[in-house]
């Protein structure tokens, strides 16, 4: 498994289920939209602080991020 592949995956997948762009879940997380958008495309590693950031701002528990499909 790799995990930045699945953790971009499901950001990508529950941020298009709530209808939001990469800016509205940046603007919700208080992150920069290229952040976002690193993380969905597997350039980017990420901070467990901004995991939570992004779980929140989808309404999720953070742990379905992680979950492979």
């Amino acid at each position: 498994m790799d995990i930045v592949k699945v953790f971009g995956l499901n950001v990508k997948k529950y941020r298009q289920a709530c209808k939001m762009s990469q800016e509205d879940l940046a603007d919700k997380s208080n992150l920069h939209r290229t952040y976002i958008s690193a993380i969905e495309c597997f350039r980017r590693s990420i901070a467990l602080e901004n995991i939570q950031r992004i779980a929140d701002a989808l309404n999720i528990e953070t742990y379905k991020l992680f979950l492979e499909q």
